[in-house]
């Protein structure tokens, strides 16, 4: 028999554990957690303008028709007209600006805000008739004068938000 000296079997290595990961697998994981979490983070906006786009062409003349609905039944119910007045000129120059842009109707007042509507109406609703209420009363002590009703010109309004939206940029 031959002596092997000091030769022994050969060992196998140990395995390689699973745990810790590598450095890069460190990093892959940390990447798409922070993806993952603005993916998250970002989703009520990012849904909200998917959706916006697909009705930003109609959403504001269904709530434009819903406010001015309910402005007519508190205006019938008795509630205060400078105060309703207040809300139907704000809401009425929304209005102007989804239909025909920001460009035209923001900068415009007094006179000049009249005769924009009455020409960017399509209608032809006598603005500058009947919405003098909408350029004075704001700044007319309460009660003086007597406020017209709301009625007419919430009418000419509602039709307004069922035409078509204004050409050349809004300087009708």
């Amino acid at each position: 028999m031959i002596e092997h000296g000091g030769l022994r079997d050969i060992h196998d290595i140990d395995a390689v554990s699973w745990w810790p990961p590598a450095p890069g697998w460190w990093l892959l994981a940390f990447a798409l957690g922070l993806g993952g979490w603005l993916l998250w983070r970002e989703r009520a906006p990012l849904g909200r303008a998917i959706v916006g786009l697909a009705r930003s062409h109609s959403g504001w003349r269904v709530d434009a028709r819903r406010r001015l609905h309910a402005l007519a039944r508190r205006e019938r119910a008795g509630e205060d007209p400078s105060r309703l007045l207040a809300e139907f000129s704000e809401l009425l120059r929304r209005i102007a600006i989804a239909r025909c842009g920001r460009d035209g109707v923001a900068g415009r007042c007094g006179q000049s805000w009249l005769e924009w509507l009455e020409r960017a109406d399509p209608a032809g609703f006598p603005w500058r008739e009947h919405g003098q209420a909408l350029i004075g009363a704001r700044y007319a002590p309460p009660g003086q004068p007597p406020m017209p009703p709301l009625a007419p010109l919430i009418a000419a309004t509602q039709a307004w938000t069922r035409a078509a939206p204004c050409r050349e940029g809004g300087d009708a």
